[in-house]
């Protein structure tokens, strides 16, 4: 009989489903602004302010950044994992990264509700 040993963290199937339905979020995002624009050439500052006045943009554009910024973390995550070898520098790295993110969701919430 053969024993199975299995090793790892176990995030294979997870994340792979985390990173299409955030790509799908991202995605449907892209499409809706790019409708938007379609349909009002010539935005200038004002048109801005007035699209990103309404809570439902804002919270979808947080909704928006919150998913690019796990999918990003998820794609430095495998890719430190897969090719950085010495675990200090891998450890380094993800802890910078999680910083910058977390760093940068903050900045977001403070563009999109900062007055």
């Amino acid at each position: 009989m053969v024993s199975r040993v299995v090793v790892g963290a176990h995030y294979g199937l997870r994340d792979w489903l985390i990173q299409r339905v955030t790509a799908g979020v991202m995605a449907l995002g892209c499409l809706s602004l790019a409708i938007y624009l379609a349909l009002h050439p010539g935005l200038d500052y004002q048109g801005w302010r007035a699209l990103f006045s309404g809570d439902a943009v804002r919270t979808f554009a947080l909704l928006f950044m919150l998913c690019l910024y796990y999918h990003a973390w998820i794609g430095v995550r495998d890719i430190a994992m897969d090719y950085i070898k010495p675990v200090w520098l891998r450890l380094l790295i993800h802890v910078f990264v999680i910083l910058t993110l977390i760093v940068y969701a903050i900045w977001s919430v403070q563009i999109l509700w900062g007055y």
